[in-house]
C-alpha cells in the first residue's frame, strides 16, 4: 500500500475521535488520495461513513477552491501584462489595439469555455502525462461538467482544476462541477467500502 495512504489510516485509527474528521479532511487534500481514497481511510478506521465521505469531500473541495482561486488570479495577471505589452506595442506603431485585447478576456458568462479545443489547453515543448491527454480529450468531447465528473479516472481534481483554469473557464463553473464530482466519486467509494467492511464482518 502506498506509505501516504498507510500513514494517514493509522493516524486515523489512533487519535480520538474528535480528531479522526480532521486527518480524514487533511487526506482528502492530497493529490491521488482526495475525496475517494481518504473516505475508504476513514471507513477502514473504524469512522462512521457519513462522517467519513464529509470530511474527505470537504478536505478535497477546500483544496481545490485554493487552487482555483489563486490559479485564476494569476491566469489574470498574465492575462493583463500581455494584454499592456501588446497595447503598448501597438500604440508605439500607432494601432488600436480593442479587438486584440478582447480575445485574450476570460469567459463572462458560467458556461463560456465549456468546450475547449485541444489547441488551447497545450504547453508548448512540454511532454505530457497520458492522464493530461485524457482529461483534455474529455473536456473536448463533454466540456467542463462532462470532464470534472469522469476526470478522476484519469488525474486528481486538483490537476484537472488546474488545466480547466488554464483553459479560461469561469472559476464560479469550475467550483460548480469539481464539487458535484467530489461528492459523487466520495460518495460512491465510501459505500463501497462501506459494503466491504460489512461483508468482511458478516
Amino acid at each position: 500500500m502506498n506509505p501516504v495512504i498507510d500513514f494517514f489510516q493509522g493516524l486515523a485509527a489512533h487519535v480520538p475521535d474528535l480528531l479522526q474528521p480532521f486527518i480524514i479532511a487533511a487526506a482528502g487534500a492530497v493529490p491521488f488520495i482526495e475525496g475517494e481514497l481518504s473516505s475508504i481511510i476513514g471507513v477502514w478506521a473504524g469512522m462512521n461513513p457519513i462522517v467519513a465521505g464529509i470530511a474527505g469531500a470537504i478536505g478535497n473541495f477546500i483544496c481545490v477552491t485554493v487552487i482555483v482561486l489563486f490559479g485564476a488570479r494569476a491566469r489574470r495577471a498574465v492575462v493583463t501584462r500581455k494584454a499592456e505589452k501588446r497595447e503598448l506595442a501597438a500604440v508605439g506603431a500607432g494601432v488600436s489595439v480593442g479587438a486584440g485585447t478582447a480575445a485574450e478576456a476570460p469567459p463572462a458568462d458560467g458556461t463560456a469555455g465549456d468546450t475547449v479545443a485541444e489547441d488551447d489547453l497545450g504547453e508548448e515543448g512540454k511532454p505530457e502525462s497520458k492522464g493530461r491527454i485524457k482529461f483534455k480529450r474529455f473536456l473536448t468531447r463533454f466540456g467542463v461538467p462532462g470532464a470534472s465528473l469522469l476526470g478522476p479516472l484519469a488525474i486528481p481534481t486538483q490537476i484537472t482544476s488546474t488545466i480547466l483554469v488554464g483553459a479560461g473557464v469561469k472559476t464560479s463553473w469550475i467550483l460548480l462541477w469539481q464539487g458535484i464530482a467530489i461528492i459523487a466519486w466520495t460518495t460512491l467509494t465510501t459505500l463501497i467500502a462501506t459494503g466491504a467492511l460489512t461483508l468482511l464482518a458478516g
